[in-house]
């Protein structure tokens, strides 16, 4: 069985009623259930949310441990955490994909959340189509790992 870790950072359990303008009605529970529907049988989602950095940081290394593929939103940690940004380099340095994922587009908000520390190590990223990104993302980890 593959399992794919889905992480996400802080204040993302919070949606479905933090600025669901920005972030869509839908909670982060009802983005697992549609992740866990959407991957064939022998794929399993890991879906986990903290608002603590270390903890965080600790799951990445567990994937990395575990070669398991992350499908990483890192929230706000995504524009100033240096922390996260070197424990998720060893999941490239190990061959294990990390999809950067974030449900709004960064670029098309404010300045500060233009920089991502994420980015340059990520396999990929994708931003911009609400809950969508994280089935985008799973996608892009399935074939990765064909």
């Amino acid at each position: 069985m593959t399992t794919i870790l889905v992480l996400n950072g802080p204040n993302l359990g919070r949606l479905g009623t933090r600025e669901p303008e920005v972030y869509g009605s839908e909670t982060l529970a009802d983005i697992g259930a549609q992740l866990a529907a959407s991957v064939p049988d022998g794929v399993e989602i890991d879906l986990r949310q903290t608002d603590d950095e270390a903890e965080l940081i600790g799951w990445i290394h567990e994937a990395v441990d575990a070669r398991q593929p992350v499908v990483l939103n890192p929230a706000a940690f995504t524009h100033y955490s240096y922390a996260l940004r070197d424990a998720a380099a060893q999941l490239k340095q190990a061959g294990v994909p990390l999809v950067e994922v974030h449900l709004s587009n960064p670029h098309a908000r404010e300045t500060f959340r233009h920089t991502s520390v994420i980015s340059g190590i990520a396999t990929g990223v994708i931003a911009g189509f609400g809950s969508g990104s994280y089935r985008l993302a799973v996608d892009a980890v399935l074939r990765s790992i064909e």
